[in-house]
């Protein structure tokens, strides 16, 4: 059985370590530059080898995305940047520019290249072109089929990787290359700057009636014509691993620690379950995917033609509000908790741990961390003790399902 690569996303240090708890295999980040969520989540040089140091301490690998198109100017820098890449750690780089695939190899040859979605690769022609450059691997593009992918994996070298989205945010455009947002706002979504125009709220204007605004399918979560849905594949990852993908990969680098931390965790029980490594319920598992926000899930491409959309699959869901990450173990069967959102004594509280799956228990006995009794932590970032049951550990996040039982 070929060895599975779960593949987790990290804006920043406090999402790489969730992923890294979770059971991401390896994590991708964003550098100072020429990567696709332009000055929003992209880590320094020193930040990019603080964290291959800390990923490499546990025997996993950090890629770092260089996806940008690029102008000729940068390209004349491109050296340079790949071999900093490389001083600092980075175990391959993500790229979608042809040229800038050709200037890597040259100038910082011992740097992997993986080919990015965005270069929108759908045939063995094309990843036996990328391969023949130097490729180390593909990141298939997201209109492809499983039987597609199964048809690629045969014709191409076993030496070339294949990797895909599994789990997360669809942009609408095809392969990502979408310039609604460079039209209306000048902000590109090629570039790294793109402001998710596809999501915005848009009505109607007929010809003879200016000003008059028409609403589209609206509903009271707004219209949403141009809002893809979320892609889950967690039921036929097993399909998707047969048709040849050994790297699953998470979207959500503008994700919170959170919601990075209840993927991760997810996938990686599923995968230990599909290898035979640890058992894991489907079920539980589906619900772990619910507890964070999303938009109504679908399965993308991969059986063929993606279902159409219906107005109401726009709103975003969400089973579960976070509300505090577990700091301390604390003598006496208690914690000390960091809050995110408000608990109340008696509220019912769920973990999320990568070494528990489905723990409850019910919030009690509630202090300061002077000793003080208090009967609700209401101010976000507060520390606050509590009783909890065996088996949390420091690094655990805490969250209620629906509004909880509390009465505060």
């Amino acid at each position: 059985m070929p060895k599975y690569e779960l593949l987790s996303p990290a804006g920043d240090m406090e999402c790489l370590e969730a992923a890294l708890r979770f059971g991401a295999d390896a994590v991708y980040v964003g550098g100072p530059k020429l990567q696709l969520r332009a000055g929003r989540t992209g880590f320094s040089m020193d930040a990019l080898r603080a964290a291959a140091q800390r990923v490499h301490s546990l025997g996993k690998k950090l890629y770092v995305t260089v996806n940008a198109f690029m102008d000729s100017r940068e390209i004349e820098t491109l050296g340079d940047y790949g071999q900093a890449l490389l001083d600092v750690g980075a175990d391959a780089a993500i790229v979608a520019d042809l040229g800038a695939v050709a200037t890597l190899r040259r100038a910082a040859e011992k740097l992997p290249i993986h080919i990015s979605t965005q270069a929108n690769c759908l045939n063995d022609a094309a990843a036996r072109a990328y391969y023949d450059m130097g490729a180390t691997r593909v990141v298939l593009g997201r209109e492809m089929s499983l039987e597609q992918i199964a048809r690629l994996r045969q014709k191409v070298p076993a030496e070339l990787e294949l990797e895909a989205f599994v789990h997360g945010a669809m942009c609408m455009a095809y392969s990502g290359r979408c310039m609604i947002s460079a039209y209306l706002t000048g902000r590109s979504a090629n570039r790294g700057a793109c402001t998710q125009s596809c999501r915005w709220r848009y009505h109607l204007v007929e010809e003879k009636r200016p000003g008059e605004f028409i609403p589209v399918e609206e509903d009271a979560d707004g219209t949403t014509i141009l809002s893809s849905f979320d892609l889950n594949c967690l039921d036929f990852l097993d399909q998707i691993a047969g048709a040849g993908v050994t790297s699953f990969k998470l979207e959500g680098r503008m994700k919170s620690p959170y919601y990075v931390a209840t993927v991760t965790g997810a996938y990686r029980r599923r995968i230990d379950a599909m290898t035979g490594a640890a058992p894991a319920p489907l079920d539980a598992l589906r619900r772990e995917l619910d507890a964070v926000s999303h938009r109504a899930y679908a399965s993308g491409f991969y059986f063929g033609e993606m279902k159409k959309h219906a107005p109401e699959d726009g709103a975003y869901l969400q089973d579960c509000v976070f509300v505090g990450v577990v700091r301390q173990r604390l003598p006496g069967g208690r914690v000390r908790v960091e809050l995110r959102n408000r608990i109340c004594a008696g509220d019912a509280l769920e973990v999320l741990s990568p070494n528990a799956l489905g723990l409850r228990f019910i919030a009690s006995h509630m202090t300061d961390p002077d000793g003080a009794p208090i009967g609700e932590a209401a101010v976000p970032m507060m520390l606050f003790d509590m009783d909890a049951p065996d088996g949390l550990e420091c690094g655990d996040m805490l969250r209620m399902r629906g509004a909880g039982t509390g009465s505060c």
